[in-house]
């Protein structure tokens, strides 16, 4: 008997900028992932709830919310409290990311493997911190 596949980790993007959720998007898709998008204005904590993601990839700065608030959102909300976050920003705010709950800060620019390496590492040890990369 042939086992089931295991099904692909699903990543909640949450950016403001369309074409940035586009290529990430693209980019996820092509390395296996199972991407669901959520846009800022509506309630992240509700679409997180929903979609049931395995981890979420958030901008800190978004228009009309702010990335940070919504992470302790998150983090507070026993369903999803253990849902590995990555918070990425063009400023080095890893430090704030980290202190609110995030498992893992990105810089952008970013390469794509470094974005993918870091999904990889949050998926395989969920519960523990990652830092800033």
């Amino acid at each position: 008997m042939v086992p089931e596949p295991a099904s692909p980790a699903r990543i909640l993007v949450v950016d403001d900028d369309q074409v940035m959720v586009s290529l990430l998007h693209t980019l996820l898709q092509l390395d296996g992932f199972e991407v669901i998008g959520a846009h800022p204005h509506e309630s992240i904590v509700e679409v997180a709830r929903a979609g049931k993601p395995d981890l979420i990839l958030m901008d800190v700065f978004l228009r009309g919310s702010d990335g940070l608030a919504i992470l302790t959102l998150l983090k507070a909300d026993p369903g999803l409290a253990a849902t590995p976050v990555v918070m990425c920003s063009g400023m080095d705010l890893g430090e704030q990311c980290m202190q609110r709950g995030a498992h893992a800060f990105l810089i952008k620019p970013y390469a794509p493997d470094q974005l993918i390496h870091t999904i990889r590492a949050c998926l395989a040890e969920p519960g523990s911190p990652k830092g800033q990369y």
